[in-house]
């Protein structure tokens, strides 16, 4: 169904949510392809305030998903695709930036604490103290993914003490660790986020994300479990083959 939903101003959910809720649900459906609505056009529609509108367009500034500078009529942005490559250490921090857009953190969780079935993926006893840092990564002013990785404490605890708002956690590794990855496995599958993971990444129901799950080494020693689910609108995965070399698919067990 296209076209604009009648708001219920009976719910306790805000009308400027519910506005937001509908423009995302247009917007998936490709709805605005040719042109989004001013706002005035969004007041008659959806017979709300001005502040209501503009509230919800202020959300998807934030999201970038539309771009309205003072006076001029809101339009949709061009959205920048992250690319990573296959069988490389990568950082995304560094193709977020490579990308031309700005890197940062929020950083959720930094603490220490066990975790048995993580300890295990680390080849380690379950009790053993693991650090674990949970950030959302934002690209620009939208969110692109939600990063959790688990290192022993017994190599990672200075990053306890280290602002991970603008770096990347490699680069806080060797500099306040000494520690420098080598190499890991990698296992990428397409999901479908969970309401929670939706509205950290700021997507509708309609977008699927990447999980990725690494497992990095310093030579034949695991020292990182990283678990990253990356906006799918937002990401591509790339690799370079020849009919020599060629490279690998696996099947999801």
């Amino acid at each position: 169904m296209t076209g604009a939903r009648a708001l219920d101003r009976a719910r306790p959910e805000p009308l400027w949510a519910q506005l937001l809720t509908d423009l995302r649900r247009r917007l998936e459906a490709g709805e605005f392809a040719d042109a989004f609505p001013g706002e005035l056009a969004l007041v008659g529609e959806y017979g709300v305030s001005r502040h209501t509108v503009r509230e919800a367009l202020r959300r998807l500034r934030d999201e970038g998903t539309v771009v309205a500078g003072r006076g001029r009529s809101p339009r949709l942005a061009e959205s920048t695709e992250i690319r990573q490559p296959l069988g490389a250490l990568y950082s995304l921090f560094s193709s977020v930036e490579a990308a031309g857009l700005s890197q940062r953190s929020v950083v959720r969780t930094l603490e220490v604490r066990a975790d048995g079935v993580i300890a295990a993926r680390l080849r380690l006893e379950e009790s053993t103290p693991l650090v674990y840092l949970e950030r959302l990564r934002m690209a620009g002013t939208s969110p692109l993914a939600v990063d959790r990785v688990w290192l022993p404490e017994r190599i990672a605890a200075p990053l306890l003490d280290v602002d991970l708002t603008h770096t990347a956690l490699y680069t806080e590794l060797a500099q306040s660790c000494g520690v420098t990855l080598t190499g890991g496995r990698e296992d990428i599958r397409a999901v479908i986020p969970t309401p929670a993971e939706r509205d950290l990444l700021a997507v509708g129901p309609g977008v699927a994300a990447f999980a990725i799950e690494r497992l990095g080494l310093v030579g034949s020693e695991a020292v990182e479990w990283r678990h990253t689910l990356v906006r799918g609108d937002r990401f591509t995965v790339t690799a370079d083959f020849s009919s020599r070399g060629g490279y690998r698919l696996g099947l999801a067990r």
